[in-house]
């Protein structure tokens, strides 16, 4: 209620507010203050309004609405700056103010924010009427908004139970017809069980004729295997040839005229050197001495087999790389295992290698040392020693099947020794024209120096 100071005149200024501003009303003196806030000068301001001179209204009521209306409760020159502004935006109502008779027509917000900043005689009843008028207002709003909630919420609470006796009655038609499909169920049922036995007795028999089917294709699978790894050893050799042939070519001659020439050089060194080694009179032989019998006064083939050298005897290397154009193939794994198996395989390498290089000075044999590539975890940066080639299997390609390619890539006739204890592959190079040595026999040779 508004108050007035005892013993003064009944003056608009005198009087307070003895309650907050009501919200309405201070925003729509907000709002008079924003909008006459442009028409005054920056120096005509407060000091803590003049950082909002440059504004937009809208903006300036957003963000210095506190700080306006702080100025209009505390500085009476800004309100009276205002209230100029005021009286020339909306003269009809500041006249009514003034003549004691707002227009009845008029918001009591506005009518109200105006005597806020008018400050009229009887402004605080003005002001204090609006806010219960608004209070008023807002509880009648709020009560109609909440009968039409609780219309709305009568009007879905019957539909849900509307919705519900429907979903009911649907359900129990669904029961109905489900408790049907279940007996229809159960008499298929039984007769699918008897189908399944008989089904399991009918498995059993197609799964031992699965059985007996499943070992005959896994023996005819392995035969097959066996068959393709021959094929691709097969393919692999050819593959090998072509790369040789291609390359022969490129040098400028073919690989059997290499493998002419070198059986030629081996005939021709052999006569020359049995030429030298016998030192023989010119031809005297007749056909008949060369019948093998015995004649009186001479060894058997029985003395001569007791004074053959032993299988594992060094001297049977030394004859055989004596021999005219002899060619070494050394299993270089197979000897260093057999012979010094705790070293690392690079020391292997490196001390089979530098031995085998001596043998090639000694014997002017032409020496190739292979090794089995599947044994490398990376390239090996290997320079070969003098007098000894040093060759790896590709990927997929073992040292034997490598061996192999090579006896079969010289000429018939040449003399080639391949050193190893594997079984499989000393047959395999006999039956190729190669003189198969143990690997024994060559590590007694190399240990002699």
């Amino acid at each position: 209620m508004a108050e007035t100071t005892g013993g003064e005149p009944d003056d608009g200024a005198a009087e307070v507010l003895d309650r907050p501003l009501p919200d309405g009303v201070r925003r729509r003196v907000v709002q008079i203050v924003s909008d006459g806030f442009g028409g005054l000068t920056v120096a005509e301001l407060p000091v803590q309004l003049r950082q909002y001179a440059r504004f937009a209204p809208n903006r300036r009521a957003k963000f210095a609405g506190n700080a306006m209306a702080a100025a209009l409760e505390t500085d009476p020159l800004f309100r009276q700056r205002i209230a100029e502004k005021l009286r020339e935006a909306q003269p009809e109502i500041v006249g009514a103010l003034d003549s004691g008779a707002p227009p009845p027509a008029a918001d009591p917000l506005d009518v109200a924010a105006a005597a806020y900043v008018l400050r009229p005689p009887g402004w605080v009843k003005l002001v204090t009427a609006a806010g219960e008028e608004a209070l008023r207002a807002d509880a009648e709003r709020a009560d109609e908004e909440s009968r039409a909630e609780l219309e709305r919420l009568r009007e879905e609470l019957a539909e849900a139970r509307a919705h519900t006796r429907a979903e009911t009655e649907r359900l129990r038609t669904e029961l109905e017809s489900a408790k049907k499909e279940s007996e229809s169920l159960h008499r298929k049922l039984r007769g699918a069980l008897s189908d399944v036995k008989r089904g399991e007795a009918a498995l059993r028999k197609l799964q031992a004729e699965t059985d007996t089917a499943r070992a005959e294709g896994q023996t005819q699978l392995s035969a097959a295997e066996s068959e393709s790894r021959r094929l691709k050893t097969r393919l692999l050799e050819a593959e090998a040839a072509l790369e040789a042939t291609r390359k022969a070519a490129r040098e400028g001659r073919s690989v059997e005229d290499m493998r002419v020439r070198l059986l030629l050089d081996t005939v021709l060194d052999a006569a020359q050197g049995l030429r030298r080694e016998l030192a023989l009179p010119p031809v005297s032989v007749r056909p008949a001495e060369t019948v093998d019998a015995v004649e009186p006064g001479r060894m058997t083939p029985k003395d001569i087999a007791a004074r053959a050298l032993s299988e594992n005897d060094p001297a049977i290397l030394d004859q055989l790389l004596a021999l005219p154009q002899a060619h070494l193939v050394v299993d270089g794994y197979n000897v260093t295992k057999t012979g010094y198996p705790q070293m690392p395989l690079e020391k292997q390498r490196l001390r089979l290698l530098g031995q085998l290089s001596q043998l090639a000075a000694q014997t002017g044999a032409e020496v190739t040392c292979v090794f089995d590539g599947a044994e490398l975890a990376a390239p090996v940066l290997l320079a070969p020693p003098r007098g000894v080639r040093v060759l790896f299997s590709k990927a997929g390609v073992t040292a034997d099947e490598l061996i192999r390619q090579l006896v079969r890539a010289e000429p018939p006739g040449r003399p080639v020794i391949v050193v190893s204890t594997d079984r499989e592959v000393a047959d395999g190079i006999a039956k190729a024209g190669a003189r198969p040595v143990a690997s024994v026999v060559l590590l007694k040779r190399l240990s002699r120096g």
